[in-house]
């Protein structure tokens, strides 16, 4: 699955990705409430891990703001406030399972887990298509008009990433997290270089250009 995490606490957002991602699951990370509804409305989410108490925008607004948005991704609630009228107050605001902290791992991948197979009601998704580019996530294969296009794995990851996103302004430090699990500004120029090197495979022989620069914020991919 691939799964938000929307959490404050760097010690706590990181141990929870760690134990996600050896789980083999994809994580993202938002370290506040903005962030994590930006995160939310641009990609999508398989399952969110979602903290209560947060600056600039608790975890109940952004569920609300979710739900508001027709957005139906399952969420779990995490929260050291753990009464029962604040489980009832997460469970009515849209939340799918709320746990108390302190918690263990393994009930919080469980819960996870639960929740992410209650939102598949249709097949994973295993091809993504943007135009005539068309991508096999089960066979790992790429080719736009029919021709074979061979992708890196990194440039691999970067392409699914925007595909997924199509038509979606990807900011670099979007890229640095989604792509490299970066939550850093490592001040290189690895973005611009693998934009390059992809770019030069999906667009340079073809007659319409996908892949744009959207200048001082980003890239976008769009037929």
């Amino acid at each position: 699955m691939r799964i938000l995490i929307v959490e404050d606490d760097e010690i706590t957002a990181e141990y929870v990705r760690k134990g996600l991602m050896e789980a083999g699951h994809v994580v993202d990370l938002a370290g506040d409430g903005d962030i994590g509804l930006e995160m939310a409305r641009t990609a999508d989410y398989d399952a969110l891990v979602l903290d209560r108490m947060m600056p600039k925008m608790d975890g109940i607004e952004l569920l609300t703001e979710l739900r508001n948005d027709g957005d139906k991704t399952p969420v779990l609630i995490l929260s050291a406030m753990g009464e029962v009228d604040q489980k009832v107050q997460g469970l009515r605001a849209g939340g799918d399972d709320y746990l108390a902290k302190p918690y263990s791992f393994t009930e919080l991948l469980a819960r996870v887990e639960a929740i992410g197979r209650r939102g598949y009601p249709t097949a994973t998704v295993t091809k993504l298509k943007v135009g005539d580019l068309k991508m096999d996530l089960l066979a790992r294969t790429v080719n736009r008009e029919g021709r074979n296009i061979l992708l890196q794995q990194r440039e691999f990851r970067l392409l699914e990433c925007l595909m997924r996103n199509a038509g979606q302004v990807m900011t670099r430090k979007m890229l640095l997290e989604k792509v490299w699990d970066y939550h850093f500004d490592p001040q290189t120029n690895v973005i611009d270089v693998h934009i390059s090197r992809l770019r030069s495979k999906i667009d340079k022989e073809f007659k319409t250009p996908m892949l744009h620069t959207v200048h001082g914020v980003g890239y976008r991919l769009q037929a």
